[in-house]
């Protein structure tokens, strides 16, 4: 009984399917509404942009110089081939070490880390800028999830009161170490 409703099920979906060729197609250039909707746009689409490179999303990537501060002439940055969230910095006196993306394109905070020449590079921000093709780095100074940036601020100086006490030292914080540099653009020539 059921092999039998299977083949009469069949034989009705092919007389369907052969009904349903026979009769006319759908033409839309023959169709008012669909004419009066597309002139009512015609000239009005947009053409796409061209497709975003791997500079674009991560505009931070690339050579930097510095005009100012021998210690470090040219810097390197690179993404990191397993994690796009991650950046290599390379040619500062710390070494080679890594930044983490924090507020896209182009805010890093740099994790406290030890560098394979064994140099400690202590807590830091990198920032992009993107209209000056301006690169900022700051060391020393804790990342602030709530302004980043205020880690280049100048320094607030307050009234020193000097205190004579018996033998108290107080702990000296180390002067942040700050890196301004220039992005090297390549121009390519197009024949």
């Amino acid at each position: 009984m059921k092999k039998t409703m299977g083949i009469v099920g069949s034989i009705a979906l092919c007389l369907i399917a052969v009904s349903a060729n026979s009769q006319q197609t759908w033409d839309a250039k023959k169709n008012a509404t669909v004419d009066s909707i597309t002139s009512h746009y015609a000239g009005k689409y947009l053409t796409p942009g061209p497709a975003l490179t791997t500079a674009d999303i991560f505009p931070v990537i690339g050579k930097y110089g510095s005009a100012t501060g021998a210690d470090a002439a040219t810097v390197i940055i690179t993404l990191d081939e397993q994690n796009k969230g991650f950046v290599w910095i390379e040619g500062l006196p710390q070494g080679k070490f890594k930044a983490m993306l924090r507020k896209s394109p182009a805010t890093y905070k740099i994790p406290a880390q030890k560098t394979e020449e064994g140099k400690e590079v202590a807590e830091g921000t990198l920032i992009f800028d993107k209209e000056t093709n301006t690169l900022n780095i700051c060391i020393g100074k804790i990342y602030s999830t709530e302004d980043p940036a205020s880690a280049f601020a100048a320094p607030v100086e307050e009234p020193v009161t000097i205190v004579k006490t018996s033998k108290t030292k107080k702990a000296v914080q180390p002067k942040p170490w700050m890196y301004t540099g220039t992005k090297l653009v390549t121009e390519t020539v197009a024949n």
